[in-house]
């Protein structure tokens, strides 16, 4: 793998009231490697997120050895459509190329429990890669796509991903939460290729 930081982001809304809705699983993840990390996220002082910094070796996240990889974790706390500002301004402090960002956001397309990795791509109306891409200028970065399935019936997409998880997904999600995290060990460690081929289902 290359040298160099990893930036990975989080995509979601601030606050309480967003904390548990679909769209805010990217957060969700991110807390999840921040206590892998042990080391709380803290807010970037100009940066308008919160982040913690890592490294990831053989042993795991916070893990030390001759071949650990430099993590920075990132929770934007700005409003979706507004990511792109926080991540730019990161890439910029920490010097991280776009081929070292990873994105981590929630997926209509595919059902909970399902997940992808994949490089580069389009936005599929999804508001915060496309604020992403405004403010890098490209797409060609890293994203982990997480299944939250359709809206049923008739509800509007905007209104479900704008609701909470029910109670009876709970346990599902946790463990795609668990598996994101492992896949973003595998994919800053070893590559796209080997993270795809154990996690894309």
């Amino acid at each position: 793998m290359p040298d160099g930081t990893w930036l990975v982001v989080g995509l979601g809304n601030p606050g309480p009231t967003y904390a548990f809705h679909r769209h805010n699983i990217g957060h969700m993840v991110v807390d999840e490697l921040a206590r892998r990390a042990r080391t709380p996220l803290s807010p970037a002082k100009g940066m308008r997120a919160e982040t913690c910094q890592t490294r990831v070796a053989a042993g795991g996240i916070g893990a030390v050895g001759a071949d650990a990889v430099r993590l920075v974790v990132v929770k934007p706390r700005t409003y979706m459509n507004e990511s792109g500002q926080p991540v730019a301004k990161l890439m910029a402090y920490h010097k991280v190329d776009p081929a070292h960002l990873v994105v981590i956001h929630d997926e209509l397309d595919l059902d909970l429990g399902q997940l992808r990795l994949k490089l580069g791509g389009g936005d599929n109306g999804h508001n915060g890669l496309r604020s992403i891409r405004s403010s890098i200028g490209t797409g060609d970065y890293h994203r982990i796509r997480m299944g939250i399935g359709r809206p049923p019936g008739r509800q509007e997409p905007a209104d479900y991903v704008l609701s909470n998880f029910p109670s009876s997904q709970r346990t599902d999600l946790e463990i795609e939460i668990g598996r994101a995290a492992d896949a973003i060990e595998v994919l800053v460690r070893e590559g796209l290729g080997a993270a795809q081929n154990r996690f894309n289902t």
